[in-house]
């Protein structure tokens, strides 16, 4: 029994990588160039799982003499129980699938600060897009030089400023949503009415001087002024 349920819980983990896989999904937890390795694995995961499965159910077996010897004597085994209990987790993977980080985590991390060695002037267009990363960088780091006398076009999504009003925020992940680190921006200006969190925005605005101070690592928070924004549905990759 104990083998039978260890195959099974093979196949549904790699069937369950192969679900998010395929779809979307897999953008709430891993960058998007990491999906080729998810379908392999999921793919190798699952042949393996109905190899063994095939090799437990239909080729026979040697029986343990000792073993059937023990059974004999009335002793009980109940790791079979145990094994199929292990099968739960992967079942909530296909039942409830976790959502991408948003403003909780955001609100328990500290913010992310990355300096560059260069600011080349942004490219053509009004409003410009710029990520939430770059934006942090230019007003931090280059003292928004690259950024004056331009609109830009900010995506992202509000979670609450302690004291008050809201953050654009963006999470940030090297690999998957393990490393994830918040970029926050304090939005001032014509800020929404009746805002709440994890609402995502499409912020067209401008540079602010000065910076206010993340409580969580005392790291700087660049502000933004506000002139229109735009409730939208969460984008597809959510992570920087």
């Amino acid at each position: 029994m104990i083998s039978e349920a260890r195959s099974v819980l093979l196949l549904l983990f790699g069937g369950a990588l192969l679900r998010i896989s395929l779809s979307d999904v897999y953008l709430r937890y891993v960058k998007a160039g990491v999906r080729p390795l998810l379908i392999a694995a999921g793919a190798i995961l699952v042949v393996i799982a109905l190899v063994t499965l095939f090799r437990e159910l239909f080729q026979p077996r040697t029986h343990d003499h000792d073993h059937d010897e023990g059974d004999a004597h009335g002793h009980k085994h109940g790791g079979g129980v145990v094994a199929w209990l292990l099968v739960l987790p992967v079942l909530a993977i296909f039942l409830i699938g976790p959502p991408a980080l948003g403003s909780y985590a955001a609100g328990r991390t500290g913010t992310a600060v990355a300096a560059k060695s260069q600011y080349p002037p942004l490219p053509a267009g009004n409003p410009v897009p710029v990520t939430l990363l770059d934006y942090a960088s230019r007003a931090i780091w280059d003292q928004g030089l690259s950024l004056n006398s331009r609109h830009l076009l900010l995506t992202g999504f509000a979670s609450p400023r302690p004291g008050g009003g809201f953050y654009l925020t963006r999470m940030v992940i090297t690999c998957c949503a393990a490393d994830a680190l918040p970029i926050k921006i304090e939005m001032r200006g014509n800020v929404p009415d009746g805002l709440s969190a994890n609402t995502w925005l499409n912020v067209v605005g401008t540079y602010v001087p000065g910076t206010d101070v993340d409580p969580l690592n005392r790291q700087p928070i660049p502000f933004v002024s506000v002139a229109s924004a735009k409730r939208i549905a969460a984008p597809e990759e959510v992570y920087e």
